[in-house]
């Protein structure tokens, strides 16, 4: 049985891990400080705010909106030649820094893995997973927009990755957390339900059905999601869901307190 003093205790013991572990699977990022101050485009990029520079096109999601011709320029068309001539193929180039771009974000980097996100967007507008990146990074700025573009896109592109589907889920709801726009909770609800559907092992997955769930006003139901995914990963739990859950109805597995 966990009472709320210890829940405090444990999810700051896990915090470093859960950096770490929900990094990729849940779409809420951390940037770093001290950074030009940016408001997000409709069709994803970044644009400054009044009275600071421009981020470099690089830098920007999809290149700040430029054509593949366009981005080609930014990189320099012999670079890009360079680059392919070490892989088999431009998709496993493109498949090589996707990966790349997954691994900087973990080490907390998210301006070199939008390059890379880019590189690997530029090198195969078709990968799905290039689009997923960049909207994990997104998931930073202060609404979901972009986010919710980008993954979009890339769920268009693969409908059946469950992450993809998961990410724009848990997305979809933090912008209803902020407009309290019906469409989100429903598009969210669905998504994340389909994503549970398919991967029943997705913890983190469970925890984010569990919110929209909470928001619904379905608190049984609630539990039982958040119950689901702390049996398949106790790093998935999301503290603050669970405090709030508290406070509308008893656990009634009776684990929190």
């Amino acid at each position: 049985m966990l009472t709320s003093a210890s829940l405090k205790t444990f999810s700051q013991s896990l915090a470093a891990f859960l950096l770490l572990g929900l990094l990729l699977a849940a779409p809420a990022q951390a940037q770093r400080k001290g950074r030009t101050n940016t408001v997000a485009n409709p069709d994803g990029s970044l644009a400054a705010t009044a009275g600071t520079p421009a981020r470099p096109a690089r830098l920007q999601p999809l290149f700040g909106g430029l054509t593949p011709a366009q981005a080609t320029q930014v990189i320099g068309e012999a670079q890009l030649k360079a680059i392919v001539a070490s892989f088999a193929s431009a998709a496993e180039a493109s498949s090589f820094f996707a990966t790349k771009g997954f691994d900087y974000l973990r080490e907390n980097k998210p301006d070199t893995a939008v390059y890379r996100f880019n590189l690997a967007w530029l090198l195969n507008p078709q990968n799905a997973e290039a689009y997923r990146g960049l909207g994990v990074v997104a998931s930073a700025q202060p609404t979901a927009d972009a986010s919710i573009s980008l993954l979009a896109k890339g769920l268009t592109l693969a409908p059946s990755n469950v992450q993809l589907m998961s990410d724009l889920g848990a997305s979809h709801l933090i912008r209803y957390g902020q407009t309290k726009k019906k469409k989100d909770l429903t598009t969210g609800l669905e998504l994340l339900q389909r994503a549970t559907t398919l991967d029943p092992a997705n913890a983190v997955a469970w925890q984010q059905l569990a919110r929209g769930l909470y928001y619904q006003e379905k608190y049984a139901e609630a539990w039982a999601a958040v119950h689901k995914g702390q049996a398949l990963s106790i790093s998935s739990l999301d503290f603050d869901l669970i405090t709030e859950l508290l406070a509308k109805l008893p656990d009634p597995q009776g684990t929190f307190k």
